[in-house]
């Protein structure tokens, strides 16, 4: 556990120093290093406390959020395949700022957040009441079922309003396909106290996710609150996703991936699964936009479609793999 503790915090470390040195204009460590110190020439201050610190901070803080919300849901539905997608969270959190930004709402994070979480929020709710209806309560099958409906409508949504307004959203590609690209400090502060509450209350549910793993019932008579652990778990995924669209636009994969690398790396364990995928995810996310940045020429490629293509052969790596655990 310190051994693997060690060698993710040196990969997160590595990985923000490699981003603040490459991008379509490389720049010498020796500037970046003197900018770091409170030296170096204009423009290299201006291209590093300008534009890749701020892309680094919001990477490393919005992969830490996704990765939690995903440990969080697979552990929430038993489901090491799930994703914050799954409850439709991701699909609601796009809706509510397509909605917002057709209805001319200014594209800055701090005017977004909110619909962000507000859609975030009516999708949460959406889940749990289909999930509730009919016989029996809402099981984790039948909110991953109600989840995965919901996330097609909104989904199909979110796409007609985009091609019935398509000027809009053409001076928002990069967010709609996923970018940390351009966000500054201030952009990260809007978001930043909700991220915060939301990977604390990742850290506290760690343990009764864990003994809710063994089973409702086992749960129970260990004294944990299944009915509170599984409110504050959908609330966190809510707070956590939501915030992170608003920052980054819709960015997948990730917390698909990085409970799966843990798991590999720690076991089944929950009070690791979660913290270590705070770790996990920012590396990935790091990773694939620095990718991003030098794969074309000249030009950048939106880190959300980078994830899809850096991730795809690793998860069908590890969900073929033997030795990936399951439950």
């Amino acid at each position: 556990m310190p051994l693997v503790l060690s060698g993710l915090v040196l990969a997160l470390t590595v990985a923000a120093a490699v981003s603040l040195f490459v991008g379509t204009e490389s720049t010498g460590a020796a500037r970046v290093l003197a900018v770091l110190t409170g030296g170096g020439d204009a423009e290299a201050r201006a291209l590093v406390l300008e534009y890749r610190l701020p892309r680094t901070l919001v990477a490393v803080a919005v992969g830490a959020s996704l990765g939690a919300a995903g440990a969080l849901i697979q552990a929430y539905t038993r489901n090491p395949l799930a994703d914050p997608g799954i409850l439709g969270v991701n699909a609601g959190a796009t809706l509510g700022v397509a909605l917002a930004l057709v209805a001319g709402m200014a594209s800055t994070v701090g005017a977004l957040v909110w619909p962000a979480l507000a859609g975030a929020c009516f999708a949460t709710i959406a889940v749990l009441l289909l999930a509730s209806t009919g016989r029996g309560p809402a099981t984790p099958v039948r909110m991953t079922l109600s989840g995965v409906a919901l996330t097609a409508v909104f989904a199909g949504i979110t796409t007609a309003i985009r091609l019935f307004d398509p000027a809009t959203f053409e001076r928002h590609r990069s967010w709609v396909a996923g970018s940390v690209a351009g966000r500054s400090l201030d952009d990260l502060a809007t978001v930043a106290p909700f991220l915060a509450v939301g990977l604390l209350l990742s850290v506290l549910l760690v343990r009764p996710l864990n003994a809710i793993a063994l089973g409702e019932d086992m749960a129970s008579s260990l004294g944990v609150d299944t009915a509170r652990t599984r409110l504050l778990t959908i609330g966190a995924v809510t707070v956590l996703v939501g915030a992170s669209t608003a920052v980054a636009g819709p960015i997948g994969f990730l917390g698909l991936m990085a409970p799966h690398v843990c798991r590999l790396l720690v076991g089944n364990d929950h009070t690791r699964i979660i913290p270590m995928s705070m770790l996990v995810a920012p590396v990935v996310l790091l990773t694939a936009d620095i990718v991003a940045r030098v794969i074309v020429p000249l030009r950048e490629v939106p880190v959300g479609i980078m994830t899809a293509f850096l991730g795809a052969p690793v998860l069908i790596w590890l969900i073929s793999d033997r030795k990936v655990n399951t439950q």
